[in-house]
């Protein structure tokens, strides 16, 4: 089973992902992690990544497409694919569907977790601010104002591809802002 998590950042797509990996065998395909570990790797593709990463550019479509493809020809699928950080654009979406039909795969679902943008702010500022007062870490971007931008550049970059993937038939929809388990039984339910 191959998928895609689709949503606003702080919509719970890395928490799913990791419930997935664990229950399900599945493989997160995570672009971010991908390009870490290319550039460390002394591939060739890896080679490519550094250069690019060193100069302050973008990684770009070809690379990560090229990543990806790296990943789908290894073998190691376990219980599938995760997609998580990609696509984000609709050029990127067609490259995504290009290559997982010259190598024989199918995307079974586009699974878009939706949720109220204001509740979204509040709960991702809150969970901050808990953490802050206990002490523990806090990402630097979990405050409202860095919040309301990254959500800026995922509804002109990557909202898009809900309209893509519903078009195509593959788009499915879970109320991100349930709890945990409600969210991962909906999700279940959609893999069913």
């Amino acid at each position: 089973m191959n998928i895609i998590l689709l949503g606003p950042p702080g919509a719970g797509k890395g928490t799913q992902a990791k419930r997935l990996v664990d229950e399900r065998n599945m493989v997160q395909l995570s672009t971010g992690d991908m390009l870490r570990a290319a550039r460390t790797s002394g591939t060739e593709m890896g080679k490519k990544v550094a250069e690019v990463m060193d100069r302050g550019d973008l990684v770009t479509d070809e690379i990560v497409i090229g990543l990806i493809r790296e990943q789908l020809e290894s073998g190691q699928s376990g219980g599938g694919y995760i997609f998580d950080g990609f696509p984000r654009t609709l050029a990127q979406a067609d490259a995504l569907a290009a290559l997982m039909d010259e190598l024989g795969q199918t995307l079974d679902a586009a699974i878009e977790l939706q949720v109220n943008d204001e509740v979204l702010v509040e709960r991702i500022v809150g969970r901050a601010r808990e953490a802050a007062a206990a002490g523990e870490p806090v990402r630097a971007d979990d405050n409202e104002e860095s919040l309301k931008i990254r959500l800026m550049a995922y509804y002109k970059q990557t909202s898009p591809l809900i309209g893509y993937y519903y078009a195509k038939g593959d788009l499915k929809t879970v109320d991100g802002l349930a709890s945990m388990d409600e969210v991962a039984a909906s999700i279940a339910r959609v893999l069913a």
